[in-house]
């Protein structure tokens, strides 16, 4: 009972029968069905790609409302949905909501109120077995019953008192749950951390910098959007974030190591197999925590394990997965910041481009060319789908502003959103799709019927053709998408899941237009 009065759970009088069913072991998460979506990018790669068949460019303009969920929170929904056993979890901070995904029915909340940490937004929960992981923000990773999300244990992860918040869906990667922190305004050390999934033990931490006061060093690299999982070299992939000082690069000279990079972690050790910086001696909070894709196939005629990353500095990277090594390296918007590429395919920062009393006019701007929003990998076209942020902005430090936290200041001029199909073995941009001034925050779900799902800054839902980008179906929300879309098929309908501010959206085909038995396949 002491557990359960740290938080509030408003259940059913009954709990549906589905409830009972709740369960998810490794071989599903290791293969998704295509009644689920378990992880937070719907699989271990990260591609956001769905082999579901049922609503395809033809029929597409039928899509209909089947249900909404109403939050009644101020909060926008940043999260992605899990989705197992028929039931759908999703989170606003200090929020999760577990509702039957057929109908939109609550079966329960949980609700932990927190007034420290930041509360920014929230990227979902990750589920083994039959429990939920949720972190706070105020730090704390908490583990909950998903039959009635009654707490199990509660545990701290980093210190709100430093400056540290939560805010990221962890990822289970067999016996561990996988955990990053975020903290920008003080100098603090990102780390990542595993934890026992039965007892909230500690298992290994890996930290991105060195401890605070270390010579000579940076601090910074937090972890705070979800990797991904190779499970045949047994590497998690982790974006990092930016160098601290922020704008200031003065105290911290060097490329900054393990700072805005992308780095492979041996899952069940902690140790670090390969770093890659796609922004050294970063000065613009470009962090590099977009996800790193996974994607098995030829590269210029070569069979490659490949990692994509469409990052936040305005360049789209191709790197070989097993080692680290570059493939390619291509912007994918307007960068004005360096000198061009080095041997090891990474940006040569600008010195003149760095922040400055007078100002400095920079393009992209702070907010990047992409960020937290998810993109999608379509392998049948070969293309890397992102919604993209085109921007300039000016950015000032001095003196005065000192070497902690921020250090400086910026200010943004101008920017669209843009959805951008980028061929892989290229780096050119094969289409795009213009959503609007300022964009939409809304990430990128593609399937194998050729449809591409995402959101403008008008607060339409959209469907794009995959293979040109021509708007194939849209419709009005009310509020821009702040998080990523998902996709999952139950008893023969597939279904679409969008959001607008605090309410949930699920989408799918007329009864009457849906072919007897569905078009079910057979894997994710």
């Amino acid at each position: 009972m002491t557990l359960l009065k740290q938080g509030l759970v408003l259940a059913a009088l009954s709990l549906p029968s589905l409830l009972t069913a709740q369960n998810l072991d490794s071989a599903q998460i290791l293969k998704p069905t295509p009644d689920s979506w378990p992880l937070y990018h719907g699989d271990y790669s990260g591609m956001r790609h769905s082999k579901l068949t049922q609503i395809t460019p033809q029929n597409v303009h039928e899509l209909t409302l089947a249900w909404a969920f109403q939050t009644n929170q101020a909060a926008d929904i940043k999260s992605s949905p899990l989705v197992v056993d028929g039931v759908l979890y999703f989170t606003v901070p200090d929020n999760i909501w577990a509702v039957d995904a057929r109908s939109g029915q609550m079966l329960w909340h949980f609700n932990k109120p927190t007034t420290k940490g930041l509360h920014i937004g929230h990227r979902g929960v990750a589920m083994y077995k039959g429990w939920l992981y949720f972190v706070t923000p105020d730090a704390h990773l908490i583990c909950l019953n998903a039959k009635d999300g009654t707490v199990r244990w509660d545990v701290v992860i980093a210190d709100v008192s430093k400056g540290y918040w939560m805010t990221l869906a962890p990822l289970v990667v067999k016996n561990h749950v996988i955990v990053g922190v975020s903290g920008d305004f003080d100098n603090l050390t990102g780390y990542l951390r595993a934890v026992d999934p039965e007892t909230g033990e500690e298992q290994w931490q890996w930290n991105a910098t060195a401890p605070v006061g270390t010579p000579n060093s940076t601090t910074g690299g937090m972890t705070w959007m979800t990797g991904t999982y190779d499970p045949d070299l047994n590497l998690l992939y982790w974006g990092t974030g930016n160098p601290t000082p922020v704008l200031n690069g003065a105290s911290r000279p060097g490329d900054n190591a393990y700072t805005c990079s992308i780095v492979a972690i041996h899952a069940d050790t902690g140790k670090l197999a390969w770093g890659y910086s796609v922004s050294p001696h970063d000065t613009h909070d470009w962090d590099a925590v977009e996800t790193p894709v996974l994607v098995d196939g030829d590269f210029h005629g070569k069979p490659r394990k490949m990692l994509m990353q469409s990052s936040r500095n305005g360049y789209f990277f191709v790197l070989d997965r097993t080692t680290g090594e570059n493939l390619l390296t291509a912007p994918f918007g307007p960068t004005n910041w360096t000198l061009g590429i080095d041997e090891q395919g990474r940006p040569i920062p600008n010195p003149a481009k760095e922040p400055a009393p007078d100002g400095r006019l920079i393009a992209p701007d702070e907010g990047g060319m992409t960020n937290y929003r998810a993109p999608s990998f379509d392998p049948k076209t070969g293309l890397f789908v992102v919604d993209a942020h085109p921007s300039w902005s000016i950015y000032f430090a001095k003196q005065a502003d000192g070497n902690y936290g921020w250090a400086g200041a910026d200010y943004g001029l101008w920017g669209k959103g843009v959805i951008e199909a980028i061929d892989y073995q290229t780096g050119k941009i094969r289409w795009s799709h213009e959503v609007g001034h300022g964009g939409s925050g809304a990430g990128v779900l593609t399937t194998d019927a050729g449809v591409t799902f995402t959101g403008d800054a008008y607060g339409n839902v959209l469907a794009l053709n995959t293979s040109n980008g021509k708007t194939l179906w849209h419709s009005g929300m009310g509020a821009p998408m702040q998080s990523s879309p998902i996709t999952y098929e139950l008893d023969g309908r597939q279904y679409v899941m969008t959001s607008s501010g605090g309410v949930l959206f699920a989408w799918a085909l007329p009864h009457s237009s849906v072919p007897a038995g569905g078009a079910v396949t057979a894997a994710r």
